[in-house]
């Protein structure tokens, strides 16, 4: 584990070319938040985090990019759009476009709640490993023309294949947030937006390997090194504000230590 505190664009630059196997972040939306008046976020900023990004990823290396976009006198910003078209700009190919759908209570707005984030997944050449989550298939209810196909002159042909039991998921993925379900991890909530673990966890099993190397430049709470610890890979998180390092270095710890204790290397 290799935590910093600083820049990430001044971090990245000791960061050796093609060294990071995975990256799982989630940069500042637009500008919803101050983050403790430590953000100086904007097109100049994130363009220059890809081009980085770019240059220490591995050949079939994966970026999952979580996002959203502020909206500004009833209008979305589009940023994280902005955000993807410059991904493949710079070279990486826009492998898939996942949805983080959020389990929450609605609030009252005078237009759709909006509940989800986007999951922008790159890759630098095709992703060199895919680790796909199974999701089980619930009992199909049969139907009178079930277990049919219609031929074109009409005639019925019987199909005998079986559903299967599992199936690869799909790619919106939805999850409960907030305290108690986002991590239970309570001094993580002193960040005002962790996303849960399992999300980070299921998109590090996903395309990564136990040893691989993972990056997060915008670390905040330390959900991904926490993630980490729990799937046995090599992490590196930078954090620019003091507090939000020292809650992630603490989160992150206690984790190791729980591992350590758990496989008997510490007494």
């Amino acid at each position: 584990m290799k935590l910093y505190k600083g820049d990430c664009l001044e971090v990245m630059k000791d960061i050796p070319d093609g060294s990071v196997d995975l990256v799982v972040t989630s940069p500042p939306y637009d500008n919803l938040r101050t983050y403790n008046g430590t953000l100086n976020w904007n097109e100049d900023i994130w363009q220059r985090v890809i081009e980085e990004l770019y240059r220490v990823i591995a050949d079939g290396g994966v970026v999952v990019w979580v996002v959203g976009d502020a909206t500004i006198k009833g209008s979305e910003t589009g940023t994280s759009f902005k955000q993807a078209l410059y991904f493949k700009e710079v070279g990486f190919n826009l492998h898939d476009t996942m949805i983080y759908k959020k389990r929450s209570i609605p609030l009252n707005h005078n237009r759709y709640e909006q509940n989800f984030e986007y999951m922008f997944i790159f890759s630098k050449c095709k992703p060199k490993t895919f680790n796909p989550i199974m999701q089980t298939n619930k009992p199909r209810k049969t139907s009178k023309n079930e277990g049919y196909h219609t031929q074109p002159n009409g005639d019925k042909k019987k199909i005998t294949a079986k559903r299967k039991k599992e199936s690869i998921k799909l790619n919106i993925w939805e999850y409960n947030v907030g305290m108690h379900n986002s991590t239970s991890d309570k001094i993580a909530f002193k960040h005002p937006a962790i996303f849960p673990e399992q999300l980070v966890e299921d998109h590090i099993l996903s395309w990564s390997n136990e040893g691989d190397t993972v990056l997060d430049p915008f670390m905040g709470s330390g959900t991904t090194g926490v993630a980490c610890v729990n799937t046995n890979r090599n992490f590196i998180g930078i954090e620019l504000d003091e507090t939000y390092f020292n809650i992630a270095e603490e989160r992150i710890e206690k984790h190791t230590k729980q591992g350590r204790l758990f496989t008997g290397e510490i007494k």
